[in-house]
């Protein structure tokens, strides 16, 4: 099981997760390029090359295919895998994410332009409160931990990833992607429900499910609703052991 975190995120996140899951699977948390405690990164971003690190880590484990769970940035990046080397996924939990993150109007347009300038202008520290606000409108603790956290982020890695992810488009390619596949929507979440719902009827393999009273953040804000429709998931697979060596 391969966990893979969203934009200025890191491993930590998914602690509950590695929790519930590691009784029963062998659970690896990654840290993408320029997150948590791996190297900053080198060169064009783009997320095939946050695909080839998650390929590089399957191959340093000696592992043939893998559950890919991936929530925001990390499931467009689980996403890209399966259309990499869909010979390695053995299926995906897609979790607040999207197959195509490029503006599609102009609402989007404005929030994308926002989220730049307040990063340039301002720095992480601003965004990373205003974001929080909508993260864990609930939860004053989470929004301190997320903000304290978010902030040590180096603006210009979470730049050039954001404008990566504001790049990247494979709806047109989902039919391609014949993995047992889990879409998971937040019911708060950013992302509007029926293009959650579109993007699992465009995928061969896809169920879909909607977590109630859930924001972005779903794993940490919801993590026993979220690891129960995990677990239930991958119980209905045929395979409960996709760790071979090479």
């Amino acid at each position: 099981m391969l966990l893979v975190h969203g934009l200025g995120s890191c491993s930590d996140d998914w602690r509950a997760q590695i929790t519930a899951l590691a009784p029963s699977h062998t659970v690896l948390a990654v840290d993408l390029a320029g997150h948590g405690l791996s190297d900053k990164l080198n060169g064009q971003v783009d997320l095939t090359v946050f695909a080839r690190q998650l390929l590089a880590v399957l191959n340093a484990e000696n592992i043939d295919r893998a559950h890919i769970v991936g929530l925001s940035l990390g499931g467009a990046v689980a996403l890209q895998l399966a259309l990499d080397a869909p010979q390695r996924v053995a299926s995906l939990v897609i979790a607040n994410s999207r197959a195509n993150f490029r503006p599609q109007d102009l609402r989007d347009q404005l929030q994308a332009w926002q989220r730049l300038w307040l990063i340039k202008l301002f720095g992480l520290g601003l965004l990373s409160r205003l974001i929080a606000r909508r993260l864990f409108p609930h939860s004053a603790a989470l929004r301190q931990h997320f903000v304290q956290r978010n902030r040590q982020n180096d603006k210009n890695v979470y730049l050039a990833t954001l404008k990566a992810l504001l790049r990247w488009n494979i709806h047109h390619r989902l039919g391609d992607i014949h993995c047992p596949t889990l879409i998971l929507a937040a019911e708060h979440d950013y992302y509007p429900l029926p293009a959650s719902r579109a993007m699992a009827t465009a995928l061969p393999q896809a169920q879909f499910a909607v977590i109630d009273n859930a924001h972005h953040a779903v794993s940490i804000e919801r993590p026993q609703a979220f690891n129960r429709y995990l677990l239930d998931f991958l119980q209905t697979l045929p395979e409960q052991a996709p760790y071979v060596a090479l």
